[in-house]
């Protein structure tokens, strides 16, 4: 499976729900790596979507702990262990986590792949992604060129779990 994520330079991703910058090519990037694919995020992230609603060209399951909840046009499940069952059916090299913290955390240890656009930049957060950099069962295995929108500096980098 893949995580894709923006983060600053402390991995920071959000604050008070919402991503720290919006940078159009970061969006565009997204679109490009998630469309037609299958999307995974939480009840919260999807929250902050145009209307509340799941991402169009994709097929989108949200992770909720309450049972009650539902949305049109996207599968609900309400367990790490659900959700991993209802992933059978996909191709996991097209699943993409896409958010947020929690749902990172909890479902970084089934990813092989994460696609992360890093910011040269310091933001004021409140949530977090693991930092890959210290982690040694992940390394750098793509780079683009540093890239500017405005003042800030960004590079997209392509994150593998090394091969045990």
């Amino acid at each position: 499976m893949n995580i894709i994520v923006a983060v600053d330079k402390n991995w920071a991703i959000g604050n008070r729900e919402e991503l720290l910058v919006r940078i159009p090519n970061d969006h565009k990037h997204f679109r490009e790596e998630t469309t037609g694919k299958t999307v995974v995020l939480g009840r919260k992230t999807l929250q902050t979507f145009p209307q509340g609603l799941p991402l169009k060209n994709r097929t989108n399951i949200i992770l909720s702990r309450d049972k009650s909840f539902s949305v049109k046009d996207a599968a609900v499940v309400h367990s790490v262990e659900e959700l991993l069952e209802e992933l059978k059916k996909y191709d996991t090299r097209d699943v993409y986590i896409i958010g947020g913290e929690s749902v990172y955390r909890q479902l970084l240890p089934f990813c092989d792949v994460a696609h992360v656009t890093k910011i040269d930049h310091s933001y004021e957060a409140d949530s977090w992604f693991p930092d890959l950099d210290l982690d040694p069962e992940w390394e750098i295995t793509a780079d683009s060129e540093e890239q500017t929108y405005f003042d800030i500096a960004y590079t997209f980098l392509r994150y593998e779990r090394k091969k045990g």
